[in-house]
């Protein structure tokens, strides 16, 4: 007999999906503040913020114990068009997080109506991170928006699954990790959390002085318990979140290369194109060559990149020009 974020309903735990471990009562709120008491895990107090909170005081949100914050990455429109932004303060806020001490994720705010978009959604959010180094993971955020305009309003949500699967499959291909935020009702009647099982959840689950998880949720990464928060440092209201440390990428968790080679940068090169010519992630070169900003390489600069030097031939065919050869293989 659960929760659903609707109304109490008797609900049948699906199998393969094992029931969160955390106590309920381990819980304590403390002013804006909510603290896990019990021993299971170690837990981190943040935010998650976008443009909408305008100017922050990344100092004043570490003074009071802010350790991590989420920003919003970028979005896809709610029109028809569905067109893809960038969030305009991420580059701010990402340098102001991280010059105050304070981790940082991201999270991409999906209107994907089908798997191909949800795809497109994560080239894009690639695109937007270039190579920036992450403590946190990236998150799948669709919800629906019930304007009379809006393009999920309808969506009866037969691809979020395979949407939300496909868009962190390429951002771990990317070099990052990736995890779903979900509130009760698509835990519970949209997302197949079986096939879900292993993937890191952020759990929107407000009024509640413990996160309602009594059923068909593997263990909790992220509980985003209120929208209303209130914090130095940010005017207005803010969400608040309770994440476990396990959430947290260490350095030694962060894949190795066994191999590298070494390559001089040419005129034209840049990180996304290299690593889309010789099969790696922007991600990987930068933290390889422990590159401050992607943006930045020279010529004639020698950079590490990962795995085998590769040689190719090709043999010129009929029709065949230098232009559409580079267009072909993403070289110049």
């Amino acid at each position: 007999y659960i929760n659903d974020g609707a109304s109490m309903v008797w609900h049948t735990p699906l199998e393969g999906v094992p029931v969160s471990g955390v106590e309920q009562d381990e819980f304590v709120r403390d002013g804006e503040r909510i603290r896990y008491t019990g021993a299971s895990y170690a837990t981190r107090w943040g935010v998650d913020v976008s443009n909408y909170q305008g100017s922050i005081d990344w100092q004043a949100l570490k003074a009071q114990g802010i350790e991590f914050a989420y920003l919003r990455l970028g979005l896809r429109g709610y029109g028809e068009q569905g067109t893809l932004y960038t969030d305009r303060s991420f580059a701010r806020y990402y340098e102001g997080a991280r010059a105050a001490g304070i981790d940082v994720g991201v999270y991409f705010f999906s209107q994907a109506v089908t798997v191909r978009e949800a795809a497109d959604e994560a080239l894009f959010a690639l695109e937007l991170l270039n190579g920036r180094a992450l403590d946190l993971p990236v998150y799948y955020d669709w919800e629906p928006v019930s304007a009379d305009d809006s393009r999920t309003s309808v969506y009866d949500g037969r691809y979020l699954t395979a949407g939300a699967t496909a868009f962190c499959n390429i951002i771990e291909q990317g070099g990052y990790t990736a995890g779903v935020y979900l509130n009760r009702q698509q835990g519970y009647y949209r997302y197949d959390l079986r096939s879900l099982a292993g993937r890191s959840l952020w759990v929107a689950d407000y009024g509640a002085d413990e996160p309602d998880v009594s059923a068909n949720w593997t263990a909790w990464t992220g509980w985003q318990y209120t929208d209303e928060g209130r914090v130095s440092g940010v005017s207005g209201r803010v969400d608040l979140d309770r994440f476990t440390d396990g959430v947290l990428l260490r350095e030694e968790e962060r894949p190795v290369p066994e191999e590298v080679w070494r390559y001089q940068v040419r005129p034209g090169d840049t990180l996304w194109a290299l690593a889309r010519r010789y099969g790696t992630t922007v991600g990987a070169i930068a933290r390889l060559n422990a590159l401050a900003d992607p943006n930045l390489i020279y010529v004639g600069e020698e950079l590490k990149l990962p795995g085998r030097a590769q040689e190719r031939t090709y043999t010129v065919r009929a029709g065949d020009t230098l232009w559409g050869i580079s267009r072909r293989y993403g070289t110049t």
